[in-house]
């Protein structure tokens, strides 16, 4: 079979991606756009018209948008949706996918299910209890702010944060409960997220640190130290596990955090199936490192590279910097890179003020940036990181300067 004919049957192939999310979304797109004319089939669990996530937390959620459809043309581009359906497993040797609509076939498999979010133990059906991952959430939540309740948040992470500023926005009354001794105590080092600390009280939001959950009662939080926190309702954001535990049995290789184990072209260890966005994690060579990304930047570029592997067009290895941002208390932050826990901090600015960055370096190497109100340093920091450019400590530590003039 010659070159010729090999291509013209991988583009007649029919690919099934699991999970209408960004991710599973643009990797259809993608098989469209780079030229792929078998069948497309994309499949997703919730039975709503496939949607962006970031607005939940923001416009959704305070009733400024009723929701946040991708602005796509599914029956244009020739995709078929299956919605209201979720896959219950994997048969390799079949090549099928099994969903509760019955079986489907494929020729090739995307999983980008993403992630769900952490249950708190000895919640799950509270009243009052509530998580913030889906459309259907955020309009179960959309009242509970309109009448200003009381509202616990249990978790300092991003979405946390987030979802107490919308609170606040409402004028409700928001306590944040959190167990580590400060707010993303998973995400940046305790110098970094200090400042951070402050933004919730000059928001009216009480923060309240190492505070573990004993339980939920009707009407409070009772925290391990005995102490009750009046709550109208609790909402819960401890973080977030890739969405795998249907492909057990499936044969398809899981790390330690869950998430399929994806190559640097983001196959998984099955012929023909394939992972992209939140539920996989792949090796990169830049940080020489294996990342679990959960973030939407990582979830719009990892399908281009899954689309041109189903194409044949041999794409190179997917090594993203990763990006993501977050606007919190009247504060817009971004971050781009990945930093080490030995890597050299550089801080540009006031910590204390409106608007400062974070530097990372590797020896002399930027490698990650965490800018807050500085969208400048964020664009420069981030062509200087996917450079591997050499950078002047002494230089770089000058807030005035700017950033791409403190090279070495």
């Amino acid at each position: 079979m010659s070159e010729q004919t090999q291509a013209q049957e991988r583009t007649k192939r029919r690919v099934v991606v699991v999970g209408a999310g960004m991710a599973g979304v643009q990797t259809a797109v993608a098989l469209r756009e780079q030229g792929f004319t078998g069948t497309v089939t994309l499949i997703g669990a919730e039975p709503h018209q496939p949607y962006d996530r970031p607005p939940l937390s923001k416009a959704v959620l305070l009733g400024k948008s009723e929701g946040s459809a991708f602005d796509v043309d599914f029956e244009a581009l020739d995709i078929e949706l299956q919605l209201g359906c979720e896959a219950l497993g994997v048969r390799p040797a079949d090549h099928e996918l099994d969903t509760e609509a019955g079986p489907v076939r494929y020729d090739v498999l995307v999983i980008a299910t993403g992630a769900e979010p952490i249950r708190l133990p000895g919640a799950e059906g509270v009243p009052g209890v509530h998580l913030l991952r889906t459309l259907d959430d955020a309009e179960r939540l959309r009242p509970v702010l309109a009448r200003q309740h009381d509202i616990v948040v249990v978790g300092a992470g991003w979405i946390g944060a987030e979802f107490a500023t919308a609170a606040r926005e409402a004028g409700c009354r928001v306590t944040v409960v959190e167990a580590a001794d400060r707010p993303l105590a998973g995400a940046l080092p305790a110098e970094v997220a200090a400042p951070m600390a402050a933004w919730y009280a000059d928001s009216g939001a009480e923060l309240r640190t190492h505070a573990r959950v004993e339980r939920v009662e009707p009407g409070a939080v009772v925290l391990d130290d005995g102490s009750r926190v009046p709550a109208g309702a609790v909402v819960v954001g401890v973080g977030a596990r890739p969405a795998t535990a249907w492909l057990a049995g499936s044969g398809i290789e899981l790390g330690a955090h869950r998430e399929i184990l994806a190559d640097d072209h983001l196959r998984t260890s099955l012929p023909d199936v394939y992972a992209v966005g939140d539920c996989a994690s792949f090796p990169s060579g830049r940080y020489e490192d294996r990342l679990l990304v959960h973030h939407w930047d990582n979830a719009l570029q990892g399908p281009r590279t899954v689309a041109a592997n189903i194409i044949g067009e041999a794409p190179a290895a997917y090594d993203p910097v990763p990006y993501f941002w977050s606007e919190q208390f009247g504060r817009f932050v971004q971050y781009v890179g990945h930093h080490a826990p030995d890597d050299t901090t550089v801080w540009r600015g006031d910590p204390s003020g409106a608007a400062w960055t974070v530097c990372w370096l590797r020896d002399t190497r930027l490698v990650a940036l965490l800018a807050v109100g500085r969208p400048r340093d964020l664009a420069q920091g981030r062509r200087l990181i996917e450079a591997g450019a050499e950078m002047s400590p002494a230089l770089l530590a000058d807030p005035a300067r700017p950033l791409k003039s403190a090279t070495a």
